[in-house]
């Protein structure tokens, strides 16, 4: 469908047909279309129509009332679209002027970049936060998810502009998954050099096979630990080892037959013979992205002395552990939380989504893409787990 934007004011902007956003409002009742006539663009701000959108676990999680959510909701944070109206001094990420025809990615979170915790750097962590698809319906900001046929960007958010020829597919996820595995790698780097580094991911959904390709780009020795076969296939095409947490005692694909194999049985002392003095001893790096408490023991109990745990699968409660504390003395591990982004990896995530695409399968963990009124069999399709990732797009006709 064609949209046409007309300006009425140098704030106030007029699209025809209206855009039009999927409403949730419970779990179990179908979404509702909400058209949007007119729009006012403040200073910073920006309108921008999108071409994919794709379904995040989290947008699963409230539609199944896994967690709570502010409603009526527009749901849905990861998407590419390209920018079609302006308000004042609208920029992007790096400081330069948006500019109409721009193809963007931009952040989950809107932050005001002047509260303690932003001049600390955890702009996701915003005294005044707001984030796509996470917000009540309002008046004024209602094209607030991705779900919808256009976006309002606010003043505030992380605006990335990504490469014509990156296909949707591949660049929707940058605004979540991607720019999360990168922040999680982050965190880990800031205390192991993953090159040369045993890394260990445990869950192969989109983050954690996203934060397996940026490691093993970035030199490491990647272990992906993932039930689903399917998913542990993407693991290998991305250079990865993959693991079967459910496999039998002695299986050679099981967590400490690979573990053994790439390091030697990581103990301590002189290299075992046949593998050189350098290689690699121990796991030094686990991102847990698989938000199971079987996930987090793993990867707490995994990695060796002076390794790094980051925690980013984790975001629904109910799930409590016990810990050995003696253990993570005295190995001296470091257990970091990531949640959400900064803009730099944002910027990163879109600059590895360019180099990689053409030699890495990323567009194929995108499975069925349906119209935006299909939007509610496109959620059930993603709850199913089928899928690592379902697209919405909003210019595609519904089938009749």
């Amino acid at each position: 469908m064609m949209h046409t934007v007309a300006r009425l004011s140098e704030a106030d902007v007029l699209v025809k047909p209206s855009p039009v956003a999927m409403v949730w409002n419970e779990p179990d009742r179908p979404l509702e279309a909400l058209a949007v006539p007119g729009i006012h663009l403040s200073a910073g701000e920006a309108l921008v129509e999108i071409e994919l959108a794709t379904v995040c676990g989290s947008d699963v999680h409230t539609v199944l009332g896994h967690r709570s959510a502010s409603t009526p909701l527009v749901l849905g944070h990861e998407q590419v679209g390209r920018v079609v109206a302006l308000g004042p001094d609208a920029v992007r990420s790096d400081g330069s002027s948006l500019e109409l025809g721009d193809r963007v990615v931009w952040s989950v979170t809107v932050s005001c970049g002047e509260c303690d915790r932003c001049v600390r750097g955890l702009t996701q962590k915003c005294r005044s936060l707001a984030k796509y698809g996470h917000e009540r319906v309002h008046r004024g900001w209602e094209l607030s998810g991705g779900f919808a046929t256009h976006v309002q960007l606010r003043a505030g958010t992380a605006t990335v502009r990504i490469d014509e020829g990156v296909p949707a597919a591949v660049a929707a996820p940058a605004s979540c998954a991607t720019a999360t595995a990168v922040a999680a790698l982050d965190a880990a780097s800031d205390r192991v050099d993953l090159a040369g580094a045993v890394v260990l991911v445990t869950g192969g959904g989109m983050i954690g096979l996203s934060a397996a390709a940026i490691a093993v780009e970035a030199g490491a020795i990647v272990v992906v630990s993932e039930p689903d076969a399917g998913r542990r296939a993407f693991a290998r095409r991305f250079g990865a080892h993959a693991v079967d947490p459910r496999a039998r005692v002695g299986a050679p694909d099981r967590l400490d037959a690979v573990l053994a194999a790439l390091t030697g049985g990581g103990a301590a002392g002189a290299a075992p013979v046949g593998m050189p003095r350098d290689a690699p001893r121990e796991v030094l790096v686990a991102v847990e992205a698989s938000g199971t408490s079987a996930g987090v023991r793993t990867a707490v109990s995994t990695v060796g002395t002076g390794g790094v745990v980051v925690l980013v699968g984790s975001v629904a409660g109910g799930t409590e552990l016990c810990v050995d504390p003696e253990s993570i003395v005295r190995r001296m591990l470091t257990v970091t939380g990531v949640h959400n982004y900064a803009a730099t990896h944002l910027e990163r995530a879109v600059a590895f989504l360019e180099r990689s695409w053409r030699i890495l399968p990323l567009d194929e963990l995108v499975g069925p893409t349906h119209a935006l009124a299909m939007l509610d069999l496109a959620l059930a399709e993603a709850a199913s787990g089928e899928h690592i990732r379902v697209g919405v797009a909003p210019g595609r006709r519904a089938a009749t």
